[in-house]
């Protein structure tokens, strides 16, 4: 993996990322055209264009289908946005299929409701790779033509919750108050969703095994939007004011909008608490490297993008299966990784 400097890198937005795969990938699935070898059509469904996240993610895919053109595979990729409707979502994958392709990318919109979409897939015969919101495991055991690419979200809780105990444990003034807690928010990413409950839980979690006493103030649920979060974090401070000294994100986005909320309100750095994200997109890592967000972990989307592209060869033109590792045979799971000031420069996006 290539990488530069992060002051180097540029936030690029998913409307950008489309408009790019569009032109430079290939055309739409469109209408049908008569298959050979080394052909695949990719339909590619996204549950919502402003994720920042997933931005980059499908940056880091699309990279991967253009080396396989330069390969001489001949590639077609078509990406819609679901908007965060699973109806219309349901809607493209149909639209995808009328349209001849081979294989899904799938997005959800609602990792709970994929009924529709697989019952469509099995009925033609068009594998599911799911990535980045993963269905629940009696969904995947539908078919044996779904697969998943993402991350484990409990290691993220995980490895949120240990930066956190090596900040705490490496600065007393932390606890500003000297009451031998660290009073505590969280900003949530959505309601029920498995991703937000593994990594709000096994943050809180490791920081209580590692001996930190907590106390929690408040949460709020922010919907992975860095505006939201600001709101969310606007009202948590008008209720306990300077007591907040510690804000644990389920993102990067929602950090840095719990930070916007206290520049507004104009807080001395003394009155700041510290700031954790999950993630490691291009506006986090460069928030590390600024000394304003304390850790992010950093989640591999130039491995996702990779995967999914090897996975689309396999599952099309049944090639390269002994290079995919795969656990209970349908989850590709790449590993996070933890960030901090002394090596944000090493995670970058690929250019």
């Amino acid at each position: 993996m290539r990488r530069m400097s992060v002051w180097m890198k540029k936030n690029i937005g998913i409307a950008g990322i489309i408009l790019s795969l569009g032109m430079v990938i290939l055309t739409a699935c469109g209408t049908q055209q008569k298959e050979t070898a080394d052909r695949i059509y990719v339909g590619v469904t996204i549950y919502n264009q402003s994720d920042t996240f997933l931005a980059q993610l499908m940056t880091s895919m699309q990279k991967q289908f253009e080396q396989l053109k330069e390969e001489g595979i001949d590639v077609t990729v078509t990406i819609r946005d679901a908007a965060g409707s699973q109806r219309t979502q349901d809607d493209q994958v149909q639209e995808f299929i009328d349209a001849g392709c081979n294989v899904l990318c799938v997005n959800l919109v609602d990792r709970t409701d994929p009924s529709e979409i697989i019952e469509l897939a099995r009925k033609n015969e068009v594998p599911i790779i799911f990535f980045n919101r993963e269905p629940v495991a009696e969904d995947m055991m539908q078919w044996d033509g779904l697969y998943y690419v993402g991350a484990d979200a409990k290691q993220s809780g995980v490895m949120q919750g240990e930066l956190a105990v090596d900040a705490i444990q490496g600065d007393p003034r932390i606890d500003r108050n000297k009451d031998g807690k660290i009073q505590y928010v969280v900003l949530e990413g959505e309601a029920g969703h498995q991703d937000v409950i593994l990594r709000t839980e096994n943050a809180v979690d490791t920081l209580r095994n590692h001996g930190i006493e907590l106390e929690k103030l408040s949460y709020g649920i922010a919907n992975w939007n860095r505006s939201q979060a600001q709101n969310r974090m606007l009202q948590m401070i008008s209720e306990h004011q300077n007591e907040i000294e510690l804000v644990l994100a389920n993102n990067d986005d929602m950090a840095l909008g719990a930070m916007d909320a206290y520049q507004k309100l104009n807080f001395t750095e003394a009155d700041l608490p510290i700031f954790f994200g999950i993630d490691g997109t291009d506006v986090g890592l460069q928030a590390v490297a600024d000394s304003k967000l304390s850790g992010t972990v950093y989640n591999d989307k130039e491995g996702q993008g990779r995967m999914i592209a090897k996975l689309a060869i396999a599952v099309t033109l049944n090639q390269g299966w002994k290079d995919i590792k795969f656990k209970n045979r349908q989850y590709i799971y790449l590993p996070y990784s933890k960030i901090t000031m002394e090596n944000v420069g090493d995670f970058v996006m690929d250019s």
